[in-house]
């Protein structure tokens, strides 16, 4: 069983989703939440309110790994360097813990979950709640985007505790449909980058 913690980072809200991930790809939600702070505060106390809820649900839900949205540059500086600071907040409190924090891109969680790179919010919402076998889906769009993330992370095929700590290399299983498409779809991302 491997716990994963996936965060969505943002000032203004930054989701959390933390899923067990069995060795046979099941996936069970054990807990998800978003983490909102006001605008009007002053960006250091935003960041220490962030900081401090994701160290109480990783010392509450002790996951063997965290994953991250990757950022992206965009037209909003404001944004994104509000989305960079978050982020910084969730590294250095895995860092205190020993955890591994592994980045993934938005392409990389949206082909993992829906087979398809260039799913919408919608579809990564509702494949999260068929994969978890949730009665309803889960909201806002940033608890989902988290969820997303911690099961793209635990279909990559990441090690299981047990052989982190015996030292051994991960063996992946054969990779779903969904992890080809996640595969192709990172390719097609990279050629991108090189072409432009």
């Amino acid at each position: 069983m491997l716990r994963v913690l996936g965060v969505d980072p943002g000032l203004t809200r930054c989701g959390v989703g933390i899923v067990d991930i069995e060795p046979t790809r099941r996936a069970t939600l054990v807990a998800v939440t978003v983490i909102e702070t006001p605008a009007g505060l002053a960006l250091e106390r935003r960041l220490l309110a962030i900081g401090d809820a994701i160290a109480a649900l990783l010392d509450e839900h002790r996951p063997d790994a965290v994953a991250l949205e990757r950022v992206f540059a965009q037209h909003n500086v404001s944004t994104v360097m509000g989305t960079a600071q978050a982020s910084g907040v969730v590294l250095h409190a895995a860092a205190a813990r020993g955890l591994e924090v592994t980045l993934h891109t938005p392409t990389e969680v949206k082909a993992a979950v829906t087979g398809h790179g260039g799913a919408d919010k919608k579809q990564v919402t509702a494949m999260v709640q068929r994969i978890l076998r949730l009665d309803a889906p889960p909201k806002p769009a940033d608890a989902a985007d988290a969820l997303a993330l911690a099961i793209c992370h635990g279909w990559r095929g990441a090690a299981s505790p047990a052989a982190r700590v015996a030292g051994e290399p991960a063996t992946a299983a054969a990779p779903t449909p969904a992890q080809q498409a996640w595969r192709a779809a990172e390719r097609a991302t990279r050629a991108r980058r090189l072409d432009g």
